[in-house]
């Protein structure tokens, strides 16, 4: 085991004189093609990602390492935080994977955004293996459901502001809709996914690329049988499911080289997979898919669906799970529906002049009453709490 320790100290926007908090955390990156350095670079930048996201902010990217030392950083702070230092208190590399240990000092500063104190749901649905005739070598055809729960987990794991949930037992037909510019069929069936699963969020994906290189990495040792790079492209969308907007769409690229025999038959859901080199870039690209969506989501708004309203008080699905706590305040928005002249049809929001406080929560809802004792007379089932 390699330790090192050292303190690099950081230059960042608007330094707030505010009491700074120290936070631990822990970072890893495979060693892809020999290039450590890289690794190295990957697995500082995300312990320091993990960091920033604990303690309420979000960064998205360290730059420059000369001999495999951090020189500077460019880390660019969208919400509540900058590092005053940081340092790294352990690095191991095992097995191809290089694990640091860092310790941050973030000093804290003024909330941009309400909504990041909750956890946003999602439903992620299985991917699209855009070119199945790709899959063949290997027979990796499961990869559409194996990626989603594999991200899943990683969200669940480490994400701060996504509360997922995964339903990959049939595809949706977002891909079909996509492909075809069908964006008002793409709102209809986000909006329906949403209503039937609770989530405010809908993810959809497509696998772009999954084929092979076509010069081999090893031709030079002829006893040895060929192996070649194999390539991933993964885009991610993921739309509101209150108005079927799109909110972030994304596209991640990677290759490493397949290692396993050219007939042998490979279960993308199975340790052999994710152990190897392939499955290992796939993890990277999904861990890079993990920390861009959580980051994006943070300051999105948090919206509840209502489910009762009873005189002064309305039930919606939001609770511990989300982090709704008693005594939060929320706003009502009506939902109102138009059609334009031209038949595309959007979802409208009508502010409504009552203010919610939550007075009891259980794990999947909330109960909130108005703040002044009025009786609800504009809002329905199915309309909305928000908080931004």
């Amino acid at each position: 085991m390699q330790r090192l320790s050292f303190v690099i100290l950081c230059l960042f926007l608007l330094v707030s004189p505010t009491y700074a908090q120290w936070y631990e955390s822990q970072g890893h990156a495979y060693v892809i093609q020999g290039d450590s350095i890289e690794a190295r670079k990957k697995a500082i930048e995300n312990a320091l990602k993990k960091a920033l996201l604990v303690a309420g902010a979000s960064v998205s990217s360290v730059q420059q390492v000369v001999n495999g030392l951090l020189t500077q950083n460019e880390i660019n702070i969208r919400a509540t935080g900058n590092i005053n230092a940081f340092e790294i208190i352990d690095e191991t590399h095992e097995d191809k994977t290089i694990t640091v240990t860092i310790r941050a000092d973030i000093i804290p500063q003024t909330r941009q955004c309400f909504s990041a104190d909750y956890r946003k749901s999602m439903l992620i649905t299985k991917s699209h293996l855009v070119h199945r005739e790709q899959a063949n070598i290997g027979g990796i055809y499961s990869l559409d459901s194996a990626i989603m729960k594999r991200l899943s987990d990683q969200i669940k794991q480490n994400g701060t502001y996504l509360s997922p949930q995964l339903s990959v037992k049939s595809s949706s037909a977002f891909s079909r809709y996509n492909n075809s510019l069908q964006l008002d069929k793409i709102k209809a069936v986000s909006m329906s996914l949403a209503n039937i699963t609770d989530s405010q969020y809908v993810m959809y994906s497509e696998i772009e690329d999954v084929s092979f290189a076509t010069q081999a990495e090893n031709s030079w040792a002829f006893w040895q049988e060929d192996i070649f790079e194999r390539f991933f492209q993964l885009t991610v969308h993921i739309y509101n499911g209150a108005n079927g907007e799109r909110l972030f769409e994304k596209t991640y690229r990677n290759a490493a080289p397949w290692t396993f025999n050219k007939r042998e038959q490979v279960d993308p859901h199975s340790q052999v997979f994710w152990q190897s080199r392939y499955g290992q870039i796939i993890d990277q690209a999904l861990n890079q898919v993990s920390t861009d969506i959580d980051d994006n989501m943070m300051c999105q708004p948090t919206r509840g669906k209502i489910v009762q309203v009873n005189a002064d008080q309305v039930r919606f699905n939001l609770g511990k799970q989300h982090g709704v706590q008693i005594g939060d305040e929320f706003s009502l928005l009506h939902l109102k529906n138009f059609t334009t002249d031209s038949g595309h049809s959007y979802a409208g929001f009508n502010v409504s002049p009552f203010n919610v406080k939550v007075i009891r929560v259980s794990q999947s809802s909330a109960v909130a009453q108005t703040t002044d004792g009025a009786l609800i007379d504009s809002i329905q089932i199915n309309d909305l709490v928000v908080r931004y």
